[in-house]
């Protein structure tokens, strides 16, 4: 048997980037989510892929959801990765964002990159479901560095290059 807090623990030695997820219904309702789990699936097509818990308030939206847009963070942006990482309604009207130009999801400013997806396919796995994305859009900052979680704690990435 595997102990879910060691698990946890184990796991939070693999450093992640931050994203906010977000999306926009058919009558206009922004939602949004904080994630750790964003990854590359394929390049042809271009996929990529993230997880939510199935018991997250915003689970539902991101069910329903046709489309959905990445908001790669930058490391000055942990106050709104926190505001997206808790049960909390989404101060919407308090935070700066435009809609995606595909897409029409929030999109947040000065974040590294944005990738704008149309939903390909949602698989369950355990408490969580996997989201998978076709890439119809995406834009990368021209500097900035990201955001990274690691440890149970937000962290910058370090300037040296190691080669």
């Amino acid at each position: 048997m595997i102990d879910a807090r060691n698990f946890r623990d184990t796991l939070g030695r693999v450093p992640t980037g931050v994203c906010i997820i977000t999306t926009q219904n058919e009558a206009g309702i922004l939602d949004g989510v904080t994630v750790g789990s964003f990854g590359s699936l394929s390049l042809d097509p271009p996929l990529v892929l993230w997880s939510l818990d199935s018991k997250a308030n915003c689970h539902q939206a991101f069910r329903a959801a046709k489309s959905f847009a990445v908001n790669v963070l930058s490391e000055d942006q942990t106050d709104l990765s926190r505001v997206f990482a808790t049960k909390e309604a989404r101060p919407w009207s308090e935070l700066t964002h435009k809609p995606a130009p595909k897409t029409g999801a929030p999109i947040f400013e000065n974040c590294c990159a944005y990738i704008e997806c149309e939903m390909e396919a949602i698989h369950e796995g355990g408490d969580h479901d996997l989201f998978i994305g076709r890439v119809v859009r995406l834009e990368a900052a021209a500097s900035g560095r990201p955001l990274l979680y690691f440890g149970g704690s937000y962290r910058r990435l370090d300037t040296d290059r190691v080669d």
